[in-house]
């Protein structure tokens, strides 16, 4: 008797989330209506509205910037360091103490599983608060001279695909050296991090340290051209980044980019497949490939790679495309209409430049946006696939013969954040990695950070790192 096992529905409760009717913007310690227009934030599971979100306006930001100008010259930067580091922890302690809350609402708004929102994304935001609240009495040891100063006010964006945790990413970092910030959140997913403005006003932050500003493309852009702000980090697009950097260019203002990538997978004929499979479909499939360091190319030693194709085939087929609360769920939703066409294009792209594409038989949701995990083989390197980012849930399969082929195909793009080998051969993993034009090199894993690691590119995927000792600096005056 032959069959397949059914896994039953296990849907974690979005009550869990306790949505509001309606979000304020945060600013100098208080929530508030922002002066823009409000706009209804959506689930891209099922297209369904799930709060109200008021955006600021352009005498909001000169607000925030004000605000964080106080706190920055008066009591943040009076505190002695050891009881700013206090404040991180509570901070830390609060998301810890909501994580399933947050899980849930980030989900909700973003479209990603359960599974990756409740055991990665939460976790290490909070992770990233405990580990800069140890800095912050300690950055004289940081290796940045014996008493480095705080910037000033630091302007921060943050993209959607990991609303909370890019949150932490910045904040965590900028408050242990004594800065203050105005973050704004992606206008598609902006709930997480006003929860989060909600857990700084209960830790009784001073205000205008933290301020919170949701908002579109014009809101980033104020802040980015006002004189207040100090630095800007942004993490999103290459083009968007491009645009900053040269609104930026002689003002003296500092800046940090985390942009684009286009990471190279590389598996050799040594590598134990069974595990490299599985590192492939985390490297691309993770948060609906929806991650500026995906693996999302693949660049398999030919010898190995018709094998190699039909494993990862065969796991294809297992992975689990669905609502996004459900426990079960592998891959959720893209997260948002405009997305989604961007990831139609390009593989319609690949398929008309005469790659071959393949997807597991997978029935999608008849609402929301949804795109199956999909695999392109006879991939060239020409080929739009294996040269523009997709962000999206789309592999494209090249072949090699000699780790020097690999890495000159891997090193062949614009960007450079990241990349992954797989091999038994540590002497081989230490060579590529010093070949590697990238970042971030895994080996024999992909898609692993932890806070005390720096994380950063080259060449267009930007400049600066965050996490890790290397984090601090690009929030000290050094």
């Amino acid at each position: 008797m032959t069959g397949v096992f059914e896994y039953a529905p296990a849907p974690e409760s979005r009550d869990i989330a306790r949505l509001k009717p309606s979000y304020q913007i945060f600013v100098d310690g208080q929530f508030r209506d922002g002066s823009g227009e409000a706009i209804k934030t959506i689930n891209p599971a099922d297209e369904e509205p799930l709060a109200e979100v008021a955006e600021a306006g352009a005498s909001d930001v000169d607000d925030a910037v004000a605000a964080a100008r106080r706190a920055a010259e008066g009591p943040w930067a009076a505190m002695p360091a050891k009881e700013r580091g206090k404040y991180l922890f509570r901070i830390a302690r609060a998301i810890q103490e909501r994580g399933r809350e947050l899980a849930v609402l980030e989900s909700l708004d973003n479209g990603k599983p359960i599974r990756e929102s409740r055991d990665v994304d939460i976790p290490t935001a909070a992770a990233h608060f405990f580990y800069y609240a140890g800095w912050a009495d300690k950055l004289g040891h940081a290796g940045f001279g014996p008493s480095p100063r705080p910037i000033g006010v630091a302007g921060q964006i943050i993209p959607w695909n990991f609303p909370l945790l890019m949150a932490a990413w910045k904040i965590a970092p900028a408050l242990a050296c004594g800065n203050t910030v105005v973050l704004k959140p992606a206008e598609t997913t902006p709930l997480s991090a006003l929860v989060l403005a909600e857990i700084i006003a209960e830790t009784d932050l001073p205000p205008g340290v933290v301020n919170v500003l949701a908002g579109g493309p014009s809101i980033g852009q104020a802040i980015v051209e006002n004189d207040g702000i100090d630095k800007i980090a942004f993490t999103g697009s290459t083009e968007v980044g491009k645009i900053i950097q040269r609104t930026l260019a002689g003002t003296g203002k500092r800046l940090s980019l985390e942009l684009g990538g286009k990471a190279a997978n590389i598996v050799f004929d040594d590598a134990p497949l069974d595990q490299a499979v599985e590192g492939i479909v985390n490297g691309i499939f993770f948060n609906q490939g929806q991650v500026c360091c995906a693996g999302s190319r693949l660049l398999v030693q030919e010898s190995v790679a018709d094998e190699l194709i039909t494993m990862l085939k065969r796991r294809l087929g297992t992975l689990r495309v669905g609502a996004p609360l459900d426990k079960n769920t592998d891959v959720g939703a893209i997260n948002s209409a405009a997305q989604l066409a961007r990831v139609r294009e390009l593989s319609q792209a690949g398929e008309d430049e005469g790659a071959q594409r393949w997807s597991p038989p997978c029935e999608l949701p008849d609402r929301g946006f949804w795109f199956a995990p999909t695999l392109f083989t006879g991939v060239e390197q020409a080929h739009r696939i294996a040269r523009e980012e997709i962000f999206g849930p789309v592999l494209s399969v090249l072949t090699f013969r000699t780790p020097d082929e690999a890495v000159e195909k891997a090193n062949n793009t614009p960007y450079g954040l990241s990349a992954g080998i797989w091999t038994e051969k540590g002497s081989r993993i230490l060579a590529m990695a010093n070949r590697l034009r990238a970042g971030v090199v895994w080996a024999n894993t992909f898609n692993r950070f932890d806070p005390t690691a720096p994380f950063g590119g080259y060449k267009e995927s930007g400049f600066g790192r965050e996490g890790g000792r290397h984090g601090l600096e690009a929030y000290l005056d050094v």
